[in-house]
């Protein structure tokens, strides 16, 4: 079979990524456990990488992504999903790919208990948690894999049909107004993946994937507040600040911009 993409998971994300390449004219071959679940044009397969290898033997792909979910977030489920799910895809591909992104997350990256500085991409991991520590397990076995490959760690996803935070501010649970967070819309998200896997030059091994403006959750929640006429939420103190600052300087040098590069832009329809 001749595939430009392979899609190792293709929940919410990775069928976004496969939607946007094949309007660029690309065959897509998507893993998912119901291949049924899979939007056209892609090409599905019904695979459960938490069991058993699958047959790629006459899959060939230019271009792989790895975008898998894990339920639920419990540290035996993202081994099996993210650590032995992925290592069974790629043992069985018979090339390597020109190119290929693993989609992580910014988990990985240390969280500070008083006001935090801008980490980057040179800035050690150190997870906080058993599913962090399989995401660092994750990006090594697939350097160990594919050592010309991208890890793309993204910070909290939004936008489209989620609306947890929406409704925390409806209801008024707002319960650490302090903690400073990073968010990425979906449709960014999607957009870093197929950048990184069609720019001009080599990417580089490791890019945070995150908007412009770190926020901590008082001002988002403020914001939103506003627009949706709840109740007002605990105000921010930046000198309370504790958790995460992230930039996404490296990957905006590489030529992406997000569309939406803060909260206030992402939300904006939403309120």
């Amino acid at each position: 079979m001749s595939r430009d993409v392979l899609l190792v998971g293709a929940g919410d994300l990775g069928a976004a990524v496969g939607l946007r390449l094949a309007s660029r004219g690309l065959d897509v071959l998507a893993l998912r456990r119901s291949a049924s679940l899979v939007p056209a044009p892609l090409v599905g397969r019904s695979v459960d990488l938490t069991a058993s290898p699958p047959d790629l033997s006459d899959v060939r792909p230019r271009f792989v992504v790895v975008a898998l979910t894990a339920r639920p977030r419990t540290e035996e489920a993202y081994r099996a999903t993210y650590v032995d799910g992925m290592a069974r895809a790629l043992d069985a591909l018979p090339v390597a790919p020109e190119r290929a992104v693993l989609v992580s997350s910014t988990a990985v990256m240390p969280s500070h208990d008083g006001p935090p500085p801008l980490d980057d991409e040179t800035t050690p991991v150190a997870p906080s948690d058993g599913p962090g520590r399989q995401l660092v397990a994750a990006e090594e076995a697939f350097h160990e894999r594919i050592p010309h490959g991208t890890v793309l760690r993204l910070s909290g996803l939004y936008g489209g049909s989620s609306t947890r935070l929406l409704d925390q501010v409806r209801e008024g649970r707002i319960d650490d107004p302090h903690r400073w967070t990073n968010r990425i819309h979906r449709e960014d998200a999607a957009a870093a993946v197929v950048h990184l896997l069609t720019m001009s030059s080599d990417p580089d091994q490791i890019y945070l994937g995150t908007d412009n403006e770190p926020a901590q959750l008082g001002d988002v929640a403020a914001y939103l507040a506003e627009g949706l006429d709840a109740p007002t939420p605990p105000p921010a103190d930046p000198a309370h600040g504790h958790g995460k600052r992230l930039s996404n300087a490296r990957l905006r040098a590489t030529g992406w911009t997000p569309t939406y590069p803060s909260y206030r832009e992402g939300y904006a329809r939403a309120t």
